[in-house]
């Protein structure tokens, strides 16, 4: 999957805090409770039924994706900052 960019992975894993959403990626059966997922989230499930990409789960405190694409308070701000290894300049 970044052939593009020379890097090669066996397996992109993919982290998630939210069970019901890898249990959708990983249920190849469509439910009536499934039928209003989007474009992106059929897309998902093939790569994982390709075995492209690998789901698992992370609990919400360690989702460090959290930094970048929710609103945050100061101090959950400083500790996914700190996780990530990131140091003020100033």
């Amino acid at each position: 999957m970044l052939s593009y960019y020379k890097v090669s992975t066996e397996q992109m894993v993919l982290f998630r805090d939210n069970m019901s959403a890898i249990s959708i990626a990983k249920n190849p059966v469509q439910h009536s409770q499934t039928k209003h997922i989007d474009i992106k989230r059929h897309f998902i499930r093939d790569l994982v039924e390709r075995g492209i990409i690998r789901i698992e789960y992370i609990a919400t405190k360690q989702q460090l994706a959290d930094l970048f694409t929710k609103p945050l308070d100061k101090d959950r701000f400083q500790e996914l900052k700190k996780s990530l290894g990131i140091c003020s300049l100033y």
